[in-house]
């Protein structure tokens, strides 16, 4: 028999927070670990706890969802975070994938799409309410921007096109015979000039804003 999947949630609405807890138990399927009204501690929990869904509302106090998300990404990559939230607009959806959600549901739909959204998440699909889907096949049907000019040297560029491609720190410095903490200057450089804090987040600005092919 499989194990009941793992979930988090973070969601400061304690009548939501509790209907969460009560539709996942009721599948038999998942086991909610914990249910928290706020991220304040959110990376200890998750190293502690290691779920492998988190449910995240975006507008908490303190620390936002968005914020939160990429707190995680920092040391944990596996973790599927579905976002959960009253918020459809462009600002919202971007920065949350930006910072790592793996999909965006609206408070809505909750009832009747949360466990396919997980499902769907688990198989690595990137569920979406449908206002939300369309947003994003609208942006990308929007001409290309020019890309911003950032001032990367040519050899932050390079470094960034091999970061996009997936290649870690490690395989940059071989590739282009330098050392790995001169890899790590540049990097930090480019994370600087791009206003980014991470890996994924300076991916994601570089695909988007083509300064990579």
């Amino acid at each position: 028999m499989n194990q009941p999947v793992r979930i988090l949630i973070f969601e400061d609405n304690s009548t939501l927070r509790e209907s969460l807890t009560n539709l996942l138990a009721l599948t038999g399927e998942y086991i909610v670990l914990a249910s928290y009204p706020d991220c304040s501690n959110v990376e200890e929990l998750v190293h502690e706890l290691n779920p492998e869904v988190i449910l995240m509302d975006i507008d908490m106090p303190g620390i936002s969802g968005i914020e939160a998300v990429g707190k995680i990404r920092r040391f944990n990559q596996q973790v599927q975070i579905i976002m959960l939230t009253v918020f459809d607009d462009n600002t919202h959806v971007f920065d949350a994938m930006y910072a790592g959600a793996n999909g965006y549901l609206l408070k809505k739909y909750i009832s009747d799409k949360l466990i396919h959204a997980i499902q769907e998440v688990l198989q690595g699909g990137a569920p979406m309410s449908p206002s939300i889907a369309r947003l994003i096949i609208s942006s990308l049907q929007q001409p290309v921007v020019a890309a911003k000019n950032y001032q990367l040297t040519n050899r932050e560029k390079e470094i960034l096109q091999l970061l996009s491609n997936g290649n870690s720190f490690k395989m940059i410095a071989s590739e282009l015979t330098i050392s790995l903490d001169t890899v790590r200057t540049h990097i930090k450089h480019i994370y600087d000039k791009l206003h980014v804090r991470s890996q994924i987040e300076a991916v994601s600005k570089a695909i988007t804003e083509k300064l990579v092919k």
